[in-house]
């Protein structure tokens, strides 16, 4: 007798979970279960729960990050799959080794789909070549975080959640103007050259020393 094991869709959109559950049963006999993210809680990862497929199509990036944050640290079997990953924004922040298993773009067909999940459930890790070489090229930004002084990385670290540069000088106790001329000379090092690259690149690249 097979086992059917037990997938989550961490989705808003009933009209995306009805579509796979139209396929997906038959085809790798598991049970799909619909989550909005907002239900998604540690109850799921007490479960025989293997697979977390969350779409980016309808669940923010920041929260997508926090689902698969409470997977990492609360599940020893489940791992994560993206669907609708986007390709014109840098998320790559998105991708843990230890969990995530595979990353499908928007463009992808459920038959692209299928054949990936396939071999991820035989325990392989799908992500787009074109998604693994820039994240290679990410690593090459590690020179870069190394030349940042500990006062600019608390700097960037603050500035990710969007803080004025007031708010940043009131955190850290120093003055307003302190914090832009610690802005400017980390703006030069990381080669960006607006507030709003600067917060993309510390999500992407200082994000594994947030508390």
């Amino acid at each position: 007798m097979f086992k059917v094991t037990h997938w989550v869709v961490v989705t808003r959109s009933h009209l995306f979970a009805d579509l796979l559950n139209t396929r997906w049963p038959q085809e790798f006999l598991v049970k799909l279960h619909r989550v909005s993210p907002e239900h998604f809680n540690g109850d799921l990862l007490e479960s025989r729960i293997t697979i977390i497929l969350i779409d980016l199509a309808s669940v923010d990036v920041q929260t997508a990050y926090q689902i698969q944050r409470k997977i990492e640290k609360g599940s020893n079997v489940a791992r994560v799959v993206f669907l609708h990953f986007p390709q014109q924004v840098d998320v790559r922040f998105l991708l843990q080794a230890s969990v995530t298993a595979g990353v499908f773009y928007g463009d992808a067909s459920l038959e692209q789909i299928g054949e990936g999940m396939a071999e991820i459930v035989k325990g392989k890790v799908i992500i787009p070549q074109s998604l693994i070489e820039s994240n290679n090229a990410k690593d090459a930004v590690t020179d870069d975080v190394e030349t940042l002084t500990i006062r600019e990385r608390e700097v960037l670290q603050v500035l990710r959640s969007g803080s004025t540069n007031i708010d940043i000088a009131n955190k850290l106790f120093v003055s307003e103007s302190t914090i832009k001329t610690h802005l400017y000379r980390a703006f030069r090092k990381i080669g960006v050259s607006s507030r709003g690259q600067a917060i993309a690149w510390a999500q992407t690249n200082l994000h594994e020393v947030t508390q």
